[in-house]
């Protein structure tokens, strides 16, 4: 599989993000998912801590940015805009910080 997706769909009605990648497979993202697993150092800390990061289940992404040709930027609509989530992270479910 390519590490890059071919396209970047959001559905903020449903709340999801959508991966479609070179090799035909399509990952699914809640919103509530990406920013409870947030990779930025804050949240990180949290989970460090022993604490688990908290969002509200309808929180929804309102900005994706890319980060060169490795990752993507979320904006959340609960004002987090930190995290930057490589690719690599978003391929593979078992990476994800929150699981």
């Amino acid at each position: 599989m390519s590490a890059l997706p071919e396209r970047i769909e959001t559905d903020a009605a449903a709340g999801t993000l959508t991966l479609h990648w070179p090799d035909g497979r399509v990952d699914e993202w809640p919103h509530a998912l990406l920013r409870v697993a947030c990779p930025c150092s804050e949240c990180r800390a949290v989970r460090r801590g022993g604490a688990e990061v908290v969002a509200p289940a309808n929180v929804r992404l309102t900005a994706i940015e890319p980060v060169g040709q490795y990752a993507l930027n979320f904006a959340f609509d609960d004002g987090h805009r930190r995290g930057i989530y490589p690719f690599a992270l978003l391929a593979d479910v078992r990476t994800m910080p929150a699981w």
